[in-house]
């Protein structure tokens, strides 16, 4: 049974979000970030459910619209007003691993050279046609997969070209993505492509959480029962959808309303005018799904409110959201002025002794009131920090344990340069070290192993060129066999484990200094958000080591410990560096393709109880870590006249790379590359 979607508890953004798509699929897609367990996919099948059901040509893979055939429909050509049949608007779930052909459909490249046959086999977007695509923890797609779904999203087309043989076909469908941003996040370019975007959280409110848990419990034991109590909800829902898509086509967007959505976009700073855009047609979906034949400036908040928050300008960690202060003034100033108006009443507003502010005296509109509080500098809620103590600049921790310092606030983050593994990976891609991947520049070529998927072309001919006259060939062109094909390898890069080892001791000087060690690793934090890396976090002091952070694709969870992250104490160099040797020894069970990076952020002063041998321990672990062969990098911080050279020293035993932090900031060639 699908549960209904009038059944859905609460959640009212990301249902308003979905029908709005439903109403007019041109909003370009529903982005549904949230925690999970909040019925995220339980309201995306539900929607589907709910769909005016399609006519489509009998037979039809592309699932063509008998009334208007697509006249490039590789089944096609199909005759205008020819049979129909009739079939329920479809749900297509895009599974996280899956390839480009299985996505946009997959063309034999072996028989359309060898043979001149072009078969092709449609992918998701052919199936979708028409309906619901889906994709699961959208964030977790590989980029270009993503770029290949918002692209036919925004087209209406699917395109699959090999070799210059070209397919294309129709491919209009409601695109929903659903993530938890735990797992890490989108990047901006790829956030900006989805029309709306909502986040969900579960109700606190005891009430309401013990009603989901009452339905549920309901469906669950008698879904028949459980889905007739709603089906005439359901009936009303469908047929509102379907009133709505009729009066879309008449919808009025008036000069008034215009002029609010372009003064909301221009407030909030978004760039490009994908957002005005998209904010106009979610506010024209928004009153026909309201029966209205205008626009009104209800409609236009209401869009502003789904469309804008994902687009506004942010660092990487800040909280998503919207100024409702900023929205309301920016409606505000776009409001027609009243003393336009050629006749104002007497004594009222805009007339002869009436109040300037026509909404002095008018009770609140809905949404309005105290705004919420803003994000703080690294995503928070806006919690002032707390109060910084400590024990004066300097403090070291050679003779005894400090006492802990109140946490640090890091300085600004600045653009750090690329730190990456050695060699050639096949791990997972992404932007940091180089890897054999499915896209990239061509580096060589082999004997395919099975379907030819990337055809070098140059070394295929030469291949065959030698074997044309056994062949018997007399005349001009070239005759191929499955032996003469070959492979293209092609070198990309891929994301790693960037697993920070943080010295969070009191050796690590004043306060001023904490601070920008902590910019400094909220700088590579960022730089791991851009290139899809994985991230953990490792950090040591007084008596030992802690994982502060297991790996993860969250880099702002990694961010908040690093903030809230307190110091002082010994330092444990030791135990640091064998905490990371465990994490790493896991990791590599866990995901044996994802090749790990460490950075050890310390100034190599290893300190703890007398008559222990803190430096040859610190020295030893090192040896483990460059024995299993983990690359490395450590971020020099000593400061001081007096320099000990302590952590080139590790830095040798660990056989990696060895920074000062002033050598963090990203080189010319690496502001290329990210470009």
């Amino acid at each position: 049974m699908v549960y209904p979607f009038s059944a859905v508890v609460g959640m009212d953004d990301m249902r308003l979000a979905l029908l709005l798509n439903a109403v007019s699929p041109a909003v370009g897609g529903v982005l549904v970030r949230g925690e999970k367990g909040t019925a995220k996919s339980t309201a995306v099948r539900a929607l589907a459910a709910v769909l005016p059901a399609v006519d489509v040509v009998p037979g039809c893979r592309f699932g063509c619209d008998p009334a208007a055939p697509d006249p490039a429909c590789p089944d096609g050509p199909h005759p205008a007003d020819g049979p129909a049949a009739q079939r329920p608007a479809r749900l297509v779930e895009l599974p996280v691993g899956a390839s480009e052909d299985r996505l946009v459909g997959s063309l034999d490249i072996e028989r359309a050279l060898t043979e001149g046959v072009k078969s092709f086999e449609p992918g998701l977007l052919a199936a979708a046609h028409r309906g619901v695509l889906y994709v699961d923890e959208v964030n977790l797609l590989h980029d270009h997969l993503v770029d290949l779904l918002l692209d036919a999203a925004a087209l209406g087309r699917a395109y699959v070209e090999r070799e210059g043989v070209s397919v294309q076909h129709a491919a209009r469908f409601l695109l929903v993505g659903t993530m938890n941003p735990e797992e890490g996040e989108l990047r901006p370019q790829l956030l900006d492509r989805f029309g709306l975007t909502v986040e969900v959280a579960a109700p606190r409110d005891a009430a309401l959480r013990a009603e989901v848990v009452r339905r549920r419990f309901a469906a669950d034991a008698d879904p028949a029962g459980f889905g007739a109590r709603w089906s005439s909800e359901e009936r009303e829902l469908a047929d509102r959808i379907a009133a709505a898509r009729a009066l879309l086509p008449d919808v009025v967007l008036g000069d008034a309303a215009l002029a609010q959505v372009t003064a909301v976009c221009a407030a909030f700073g978004v760039d490009g005018l994908r957002a005005d855009i998209v904010t106009a047609r979610a506010a024209i979906a928004h009153a026909a799904w309201s029966g209205r034949a205008e626009v009104t400036e209800d409609d236009v908040r209401v869009a502003a409110r789904l469309a804008l928050p994902h687009r506004r300008r942010r660092n990487p960690f800040d909280a998503p959201g919207l100024d409702e202060e900023t929205l309301e003034q920016a409606l505000d100033d776009a409001r027609p002025d009243p003393e336009d108006d050629p006749t104002p009443p007497e004594g009222g507003p805009g007339g002869p002794g009436g109040p300037t502010d026509t909404d002095a005296d008018a009770p609140p509109r809905e949404g309005e009131g105290a705004p919420p509080p803003r994000s703080g500098p690294q995503g928070g809620a806006g919690d002032p920090l707390p109060p910084t103590g400590g024990t004066g600049e300097g403090e070291g921790d050679v003779a005894g344990p400090a006492p802990e310092r109140a946490a640090v606030a890091p300085d600004a983050a600045f653009r750090a340069r690329r730190l990456e593994v050695p060699g050639i990976g096949a791990g997972v891609a992404g932007r940091r070290s180089k890897a054999r991947s499915e896209r990239g520049r061509v580096v060589g070529s082999r004997r395919p192993e099975g379907t030819v998927t990337r055809l070098h072309l140059v070394d295929t001919v030469v291949a065959a060129a030698p074997h044309q006259r056994e062949r018997g060939r007399t005349g001009p062109g070239l005759r191929l066999e499955r032996a003469d094909l070959r492979q293209a390898e092609l070198e990309g890069r891929e994301g790693n484990l960037v697993l920070f080892v943080l010295d969070a001791s009191g050796s690590m000087g004043s306060r001023s200094r904490v601070a920008a060690v902590k910019g400094a690793v909220l700088s590579l934090l960022t730089d791991a958000y851009q290139r899809r890396d994985k991230v953990g976090l490792v950090t040591f002091r007084g008596a030992g080591a802690e994982l502060a952070l297991p790996p993860t694709w969250s880099v702002e969870a990694a961010a908040a410990r690093l903030t809230d992250l307190p110091t002082g104490g010994r330092s444990p160099v030791a135990a640091g560096l064998l905490r990371a040797h465990e994490v790493l020894r896991v990791e590599r069970v866990r995901d044996p393709r994802r090749r790990p990076l460490l950075v050890v952020v310390t100034d190599g002063r290893a300190t703890g109880e007398r008559g222990t041998d803190h430096l040859g321990q610190a020295h030893r672990a090192a040896g483990l870590l460059r024995a299993a062969g983990t690359a490395s990098v450590v971020v020099d911080c000593e400061s001081g006249f007096v320099k000990l050279g302590l952590a080139q020293v590790l830095g040798a035993h660990l056989g990696g790379q060895v920074l000062r932090m002033e050598d963090l900031g990203a080189l010319v060639q690496d502001v290329k590359d990210a470009a």
